[in-house]
């Protein structure tokens, strides 16, 4: 997995201020992340316009530090926070994903970011107390390992078995299925309870449950010892892809 590259801007409001952004970016890189920070890499001589363009263009996401100084900033388009404003909203990056800029609140009295972050949903580091949970989100969304992932689409509780394909239904009546065919396709046309069982591995009570729900729904005929694959089974099998 490649290590996400993340360029972190910020305003020098303060030398307290200069510290927080150091220590935030030095723990995101010890949590797997390249953050890059103007502290550690820029010295005197060294071009600025070129540094924020190219770190810019190159990361995965910026991370932009709102304090009122630098909404007042890129908000006015002075100094390096507004050049930065400029080649955020320019043809530079008109192509990147829009998730790309991670606005960060770090004000005492408002939570206000730039104008052309509006729209944006930001994670608020305003709270000492909640700095952790914010962290945690933060890290979350760079490396893209959300807390709560969306679940797949389950069955639909009235729709039979016959009308399921695999990818959507997981239960264990279409893993004998499968089980079944596969064995049928191997050259047997009578399969037996006790070969399936074996491929299957699961308690007698819940196979023949399942077993049952087969039945039922005539993919599978039952001659008490051994078991045939139905016709609307073998057209079954085809719609879902099991065999060719």
């Amino acid at each position: 997995m490649s290590v996400p590259k993340v360029f972190v801007s910020y305003s020098h409001d303060t030398q307290e201020h200069k510290q927080w952004v150091l220590e935030l970016a030095t723990r995101l890189r010890n949590s797997g992340i390249d953050a890059v920070i103007d502290q550690w890499e820029l010295g005197p001589g060294d071009d600025l316009p070129h540094f924020m363009e190219s770190n810019l263009a190159s990361a995965d996401r910026v991370i932009m530090i709102c304090t009122d100084r630098y909404v007042e900033k890129a908000n006015s388009g002075s100094g390096g926070v507004g050049y930065e404003k400029m080649i955020i909203t320019s043809d530079l990056l008109s192509r990147i994903d829009s998730n790309k800029v991670i606005p960060i609140v770090k004000q005492d009295t408002s939570n206000e970011v730039p104008t052309f972050l509006k729209s944006k949903l930001y994670l608020n580091f305003s709270k000492k107390e909640d700095y952790e949970l914010s962290f945690d989100d933060l890290v979350r969304a760079i490396h893209g390992a959300p807390l709560f992932e969306k679940p797949e689409i389950g069955n639909n509780p009235f729709k039979p078995v016959s009308e399921m394909l695999p990818h959507k239904n997981n239960d264990l009546s279409m893993i004998i299925f499968k089980v079944i065919v596969d064995i049928y396709e191997s050259g047997k046309t009578f399969i037996f309870h006790e070969d399936v069982l074996n491929k299957v591995k699961c308690s007698r009570i819940m196979y023949d449950i399942n077993m049952a729900k087969l039945i039922e729904d005539e993919l599978i005929y039952d001659y008490e010892v051994r078991i045939e694959l139905g016709h609307r089974g073998k057209v079954l099998a085809i719609n879902m892809g099991l065999v060719s």
